[in-house]
């Protein structure tokens, strides 16, 4: 019979579970201070962590937040809590993104169903199969993100066509920008690989093959730069993508866009599908505004998401849960 975890260690638990979520280039722009008193968690953006040439404004910052925001959840209900969350609780605070109290569960909640997939997801940056993704699970997908004030929606015919121009455009600009090849080269250790002690970062072994052929809208994590040993594969001439859109466009909608996000990846994982990201277009205002959807012309795309069957990606590294939590013995101002 196993010993029952320290309080310390159920809280570790807690952040542990939060810090698995995606975020931009795995920058990890998060820090969490646990409140003992009244077992309330604080999600602090850490602005030091931005990708700052390809995310100026912190969208992505937010998003990535929000995503490890919806583990934190997760991880709650599945413990038996209910976690009551306010997003920007403090207007003279904004690295304070959000206030998270756990009380005693009450009603049902889906989201503890989603547990198993908090350490099963991870970015696939490989090929995937041409085979169609059943029009039940895309709308259990969108129901997910509606549940987060969200919509998804997955282009098809010409507007397909042109989410993936827009990838194309966008990438072929990334690669000529200094800023965001400074960026690269910092959030990949320009391509050296990585020693065991790393934490953060895109790992060479995460980049994933090159692109011989196909549509498939990849970033390059190795840019201009010659990388030893990496193959080259061809990709899915038919990508599915999905679009995810809120209907406002300041901080909280970037938290609800990352948490609505987060949700659609972990029950997509538990259907068997693996997913990647195609953020290229919504790092230039240009590319990002033609993105929306072409009948009703209203939302604004927060991310570009490539699901598919294939391969699970390789897990990549995360800070350790002692750098990104502080645990106080009172409550919050007290």
């Amino acid at each position: 019979m196993s010993a029952r975890p320290s309080y310390e260690e159920w809280v570790a638990g807690l952040v542990h579970d939060a810090t698995a979520a995606p975020s931009l280039h795995n920058a990890q722009p998060w820090r969490f201070r646990y409140f003992q008193g009244s077992r309330t968690f604080h999600l602090r953006a850490q602005m030091e962590r931005a990708v700052t040439h390809t995310d100026p404004h912190g969208r992505a910052l937010h998003i990535g937040c929000g995503a490890a925001l919806m583990n934190l959840r997760v991880a709650a209900v599945h413990g038996g809590w209910h976690p009551q969350t306010r997003l920007l609780p403090d207007p003279r605070d904004a690295e304070l993104l959000a206030c998270v109290q756990l009380t005693a569960l009450g009603g049902t909640s889906g989201l503890g169903v989603l547990y198993p997939a908090v350490h099963r997801r991870h970015t696939s940056r490989y090929p995937f199969e041409e085979t169609e993704i059943p029009e039940a699970v895309q709308t259990a997908l969108a129901d997910a993100a509606r549940d987060e004030g969200a919509s998804l929606t997955f282009p098809t015919g010409w507007h397909l066509d042109e989410v993936l121009e827009l990838a194309r455009e966008a990438e072929a600009r990334t690669v000529t920008d200094p800023g965001r090849t400074r960026d690269l080269a910092q959030w990949t250790h320009g391509g050296i690989p990585f020693s065991d002690t790393e934490t953060e970062g895109v790992p060479l072994y995460a980049f994933g093959p090159r692109k011989l052929g196909g549509r498939a809208p990849m970033r390059d994590f190795a840019g201009d730069r010659p990388v030893a040993g990496r193959t080259a594969a061809e990709f899915e001439h038919h990508p599915h993508l999905a679009l995810l859109s809120t209907e406002g466009d300041r901080p909280q909608d970037w938290l609800r866009a990352g948490q609505a996000m987060e949700r659609v990846l972990l029950l997509a994982t538990l259907h068997g599908l693996a997913g990647s990201f195609a953020t290229q277009a919504l790092e230039w205002a240009d590319l990002r505004w033609p993105l929306r959807d072409p009948v009703t012309g209203t939302g604004q795309v927060q991310m570009v998401l490539r699901l598919g069957y294939g391969p699970p990606g390789p897990a990549t590294p995360r800070r350790p849960v002692l750098e990104v939590l502080d645990i106080e013995q009172g409550t919050p101002n007290s």
